[in-house]
């Protein structure tokens, strides 16, 4: 386990879990941790051997300041603004999530407005951005701000479940649909479909896809490799 400001970073096999640990403040995420933590995914994403990222907090606390957010007690701020960036956002139900910068005559500045419009449209980025309100987990889930709401003492279970699940299946049609849901999801529909053609031609070539169709066609578990 490697220990940095305000958070630490343990390895498992192809899982990383990155912690954030500032006790009494509610893992408040300082500017300083901020650069820290963008340099420590780009080593991840560099590393492929890394296959999933787990995005968490110590102490019953998320924050008060290939990337599945582990989401329980106090999630506001940069807090939040981290848990957006993520492909999968797993709530415990007692979550209050926020984004509460224009309480202090701030905005959010590390993404927050743009990528909770993006997840929730713009009406409803509104309410809670200019309002500085916290949604609680049942909204958030309704709303689509969270991907799934469980009881606080399943949370670790759930978010165990979810990367066996992704493990299960082959790393370069994940990366491949990642990259280009994220690329297209601002793009006219042509692009995205053209990018989407694109993507399919080439995994078509490879061998993860071949032994996803024998394995179908065997009754079996497929075997992926990344190939």
């Amino acid at each position: 386990m490697t220990e940095r400001d305000g958070f630490t970073v343990e390895r498992d096999g192809p899982l990383a879990t990155i912690t954030l640990d500032v006790p009494g403040k509610l893992n408040r995420v300082s500017m300083a941790a901020r650069d820290q933590l963008s340099a420590v995914f780009a080593e991840l994403d560099a590393d492929d051997s890394v296959r999933f990222v787990v995005l968490t907090g110590a102490g019953g606390a998320f924050t008060a300041g290939g990337v599945i957010a582990r989401l329980e007690g106090y999630v506001l701020g940069v807090g939040l603004e981290l848990a957006l960036a993520c492909d999968f956002r797993l709530a415990a139900d007692d979550v209050q999530l926020g984004l509460p910068e224009v309480t202090i005559g701030m905005i959010p500045g590390s993404g927050g407005t743009q990528r909770l419009a993006r997840l929730v449209g713009l009406g409803r980025a509104k309410d809670i951005v200019m309002r500085g309100r916290r949604v609680p987990a049942g909204e958030a889930l309704a709303l689509g701000l969270v991907t799934r709401v469980v009881p606080a003492a399943e949370l670790d279970a759930a978010v165990a479940s979810l990367v066996d699940e992704l493990s299960a299946h082959s790393p370069l049609a994940l990366a491949m649909a990642k990259r280009v849901l994220n690329t297209a999801y601002d793009s006219p529909l042509h692009v995205g479909l053209e990018l989407e053609g694109l993507a399919y031609g080439l995994l078509r070539q490879t061998h993860d896809f071949r032994e996803g169709v024998d394995a179908f066609v065997e009754k079996r578990r497929p075997e992926f490799t990344g190939e």
